[in-house]
This record gives structure tokens, C-alpha cells and sequence, in this order.
């Protein structure tokens, strides 16, 4: 396949610096000697670059850095939806969580334009469903799925165009163990199917994967995967800026990513949240490198 890659060099959404940097962690990992192993052909790396805190204002402290954001989230959905208009697969790179606002934007736009849905395996120990009336941090990596579901600051509700870019029936949240009490009443609301990591435990991996592929799938042109390494075990990923014990482990979250390319209908991925100063020896960027590899058809045998 035709892979088209954005590095986007944010850290502006969260509340640690660093993320910024994660890109070009999961470059010097090998991630494009391993795709073109693969037998797929990378067709070009774009670069979204932002401006550092040092040289813009906080503004509205419940939506920190929003004009720089929405800037940035902007120019993602752009190039994501040209890649989406040319038949390739928008591989982007984080950054913080927040992209995932210009991300999954862009690809609603293509598909929108044709009639169809984007379904989400969003893989996060959180539901990033906070706005800015309900943030207890300001941080707007804390705020991108409630953004895309249409709730949140307009500059960003708006990025897929005059509805919502995703509908809530083909959003699932998988490894959460670290919700807000402020977020849970707008996850009930519309109903957005969630596997914590005390069902994915009782239940176990597969099981939970098969069920939300299924939810996702039905209906919607294919899948968009947004992994957020902060979903995988800190002893596993230690180099993320919001670490939580108990996460997915290296073998749970290669499954995750496998069982993606197996269904045949990735539209596309994102990794986010790698954070380099807070990693031993690039052992994060590392696996975000052997993620994607899976996720794009790597198999043990």
C-alpha cells in the first residue's frame, strides 16, 4: 500500500512538554526501512510544525493554546484528507493527542463527501472527552474525542465541516483506566462504548478486540486507528507524559494492532504521545516503531 506520513511536532495539549519531539523518535526506531520491508511504499513525510510555548500565550486558561492548536489541527486535516483523495494511507505521527482533532477531521471530510462513515478504535487509558466547561486541567489533548463527536471549542468542532466528524455508534474506546468524573456524564450521554481495562482483564483481549472491531465496523467504511501510548503498561512505555499503571501489555497491544490489519479495513493510524524525555533509551519509540508494523501487516509467521 501507498502510505503517506505527517509528523506533527506538538506539545502544546498537554500538560507535560516533550511530545513535540516524538516523531522523530519513531523515525530514528527505523519505522520506514521496516514499511518498505513490508512491500509498502512511504510516498512522502510531511512536517507540521508549531510554534513553542515560549513563543505564544496560554490564552483561555480552560482551553490552553487553542489558536495554535486549531492551526495546527487545520493543516493535519488538509494533508490527511488529500492522502484519503489519492488512495493512501494517512500515517500520522504525534505529537500530543490533541492532532487527533485534524486527523480524524480529515478523513470524515473524504468520507463524508462520499456518503460514508469513519469508524474509531481509539486505544487510550483515558476518553479524552473533557471540553473546556468541564476540564479540570486546560489541556487540550484531554479534549479531542469530544471535539469530533461535536462537542468542545468551535474552531475544532467544526474542522470536519458543518456536522460532526465522527457519530458516537462507531467510537470505541479501548484500555481506559483513567477518567475524569468531569468527562463520565458526556461518555454516557451518547453512549460511546468503552472497554476499561477491568473488562479487557475479566473478559480477556481477544474477545473485548473482536467485539469493538465489529462496533466500529458496522457501517463505516473502515477503521482509523488513534493509539495513544499512554494506553500501553509504563513498563512497557515508559517515555509518555500521562503514565498509569495497569495498561495494556506489549503482547495485548501488538494484538490490538494486528487484529486492525486483519480486518482488512484500516483507513488509518495515528501513534501520539510519545515523549522522549521521559524515555529509556528510545525504548518507547521503539515499540511505537513495532505498532505500526503491525498495524500495517506485520505477522509473526
Amino acid at each position: 500500500m501507498d502510505i503517506a506520513i505527517t509528523n506533527v511536532h506538538l506539545d502544546l495539549g498537554a500538560g507535560r512538554r516533550g511530545t513535540d519531539m516524538g516523531p522523530s523518535a519513531i523515525h530514528v526506531a527505523g519505522l520506514i526501512p521496516g514499511l518498505q520491508r513490508l512491500g509498502h511504499r512511504v510516498t512522502g513525510v510531511r512536517t507540521v510544525g508549531v510554534l513553542t510555548q515560549e513563543a505564544t500565550d496560554v490564552g483561555d486558561p480552560s482551553a490552553r493554546f487553542l489558536p495554535v492548536i486549531e492551526a495546527a489541527c487545520s493543516e493535519v486535516a488538509d494533508l490527511v484528507e488529500a492522502a484519503c483523495d489519492t488512495g493512501q494511507i494517512p500515517l500520522v505521527l504525534g505529537g500530543d493527542h490533541a492532532q487527533a482533532a485534524g486527523t480524524i477531521a480529515g478523513m470524515a471530510r473524504h468520507h463524508h463527501r462520499k456518503g460514508t462513515e469513519v469508524g474509531v478504535l481509539w486505544v487510550d487509558a483515558h476518553t479524552d472527552m473533557n471540553t473546556p466547561e468541564t476540564t479540570p486541567s486546560g489541556n487540550i489533548h484531554g479534549m479531542p474525542l469530544a471535539c469530533l463527536l461535536g462537542h468542545g471549542p468551535k474552531s475544532l468542532t467544526e474542522l470536519a465541516g458543518d456536522r460532526p466528524a465522527l457519530l458516537p455508534e462507531n467510537v470505541v474506546v479501548f484500555g481506559a483506566r483513567d477518567v475524569d468524573s468531569t468527562e463520565i456524564p458526556l461518555v454516557k450521554e451518547l453512549g460511546i462504548r468503552v472497554y476499561t481495562m477491568s473488562e479487557i482483564d475479566a473478559r480477556g483481549t481477544a474477545e473485548c478486540l473482536r467485539e469493538a472491531l465489529a462496533i466500529v465496523l458496522d457501517g463505516t467504511a473502515g477503521v482509523h486507528l488513534s493509539f495513544d501510548l499512554d494506553g500501553v503498561d509504563p513498563n512497557d512505555a515508559p517515555g509518555v507524559g500521562t503514565p498509569v499503571p495497569g495498561g495494556l501489555s506489549l503482547r495485548e497491544s501488538h494484538l490490538v494492532c494486528e487484529m486492525a490489519a486483519r480486518s482488512g479495513k484500516l483507513l488509518g493510524m495515528e501513534m501520539v504521545e510519545l515523549n522522549p524525555t521521559f524515555d529509556l533509551a528510545n525504548k518507547t519509540g521503539k515499540l511505537a516503531v513495532w505498532l505500526i508494523h503491525s498495524a500495517m501487516g506485520k505477522s509473526i509467521l
